[in-house]
């Protein structure tokens, strides 16, 4: 009778190593099937979360219900290489970084330029677009160029590059959170001008009936690109091998012709790693899509 105890308890104990190594085993098979599984780090496997604008043709913006534009219209190619399906949620430009490296998005998608203030809070494939300022006025307006903004009261959407260069030339910049807001006030008139992205700035103007016109532009610093959180270096690196893949079968020549229609490309710019030659517009088949308008 006193060896009952001792005896269910080597049998517990064995019974408690067995499912304890079971448990392990189980771990190990389950990480190995997520990694294959989901091999980016998704939110949801299968799925990029994009976040992107509503409000900014031709570059990212919501027609007839559906996000579009440039910008998403290639994402949504880069990702189909990968075999991913894209869902794009609307957000504000200056929340947008910070959603990313947080995970809220998988991805940010809207003509960001790369910086290196940007890259402390994201990482960035490669640049995939270039792009200009605008300088949009009240029609009627003065002002002729970017030099003359001095003493004026100029607008510019937050946490743009826009936003950068006004700050840095000590314009003390009247900060919207969207380009709507920014429309709105030049059509108001309680705003001179408008630091806008060449492209938005000149749809905007197209669109106003007349009560906005583009009165000068320039180059941008630097190309735009998707951006990731820090470290997300497979994802990364994913995109970047799919925009070569778009880059050398057409699409990204077709989106071009598509959305900028006439827009020289600099010759020292050169879409995705280098590696990818890039076809003519006029030597892809045009798309079925529907053309920015």
């Amino acid at each position: 009778m006193r060896s009952l105890p001792a005896l269910t308890r080597t049998v517990a104990l064995a019974a408690a190593m067995l499912l304890a190594a079971a448990a392990l085993t189980g771990c190990g098979a389950d990480d190995s099937t997520d990694s294959t599984a989901n091999p980016y780090g998704l939110a949801q496997p299968g799925v990029l979360r994009a976040g992107t604008l509503t409000d900014a043709p031709p570059n990212v913006y919501l027609k007839d219900g559906k996000f579009t534009g440039f910008d998403n219209d290639l994402l949504t190619a880069v990702a189909g290489r990968l075999g991913l399906r894209v869902e794009f949620v609307g957000t504000d430009f200056s929340a947008l970084l910070s959603q990313v490296n947080n995970h809220k998005f998988d991805v940010g998608s809207s003509s960001i330029t790369i910086t290196e203030a940007r890259k402390k809070t994201v990482d960035f494939g490669n640049g995939y677009d270039f792009g200009y300022f605008g300088l949009d006025v009240p029609a009627g307006s003065p002002i002729t160029s970017f030099d003359q903004l001095a003493g004026r009261r100029v607008v510019v959407v937050q946490g743009t590059v826009q936003d950068d260069y006004a700050t840095g030339k000590q314009l003390n910049p009247v900060r919207v959170p969207d380009y709507n807001g920014a429309i709105n006030q030049l059509k108001a008139g309680t705003a001179d001008a408008w630091i806008a992205p060449a492209e938005i700035g000149e749809k905007s103007a197209a669109d106003s009936n007349g009560k906005i016109t583009v009165a000068a532009k320039q180059l941008s610093p630097a190309p735009t690109a998707y951006a990731v959180a820090k470290g997300s270096d497979r994802l990364r690196e994913a995109l970047n091998e799919g925009l070569d893949e778009v880059i050398a079968d057409g699409t990204w020549s077709r989106l071009q012709a598509q959305y900028y229609p006439g827009r020289p490309i600099p010759a020292d710019f050169t879409p995705g790693s280098g590696t990818a030659a890039v076809p003519s517009a006029s030597a892809v088949p045009s798309a079925s899509a529907s053309s920015a308008s």
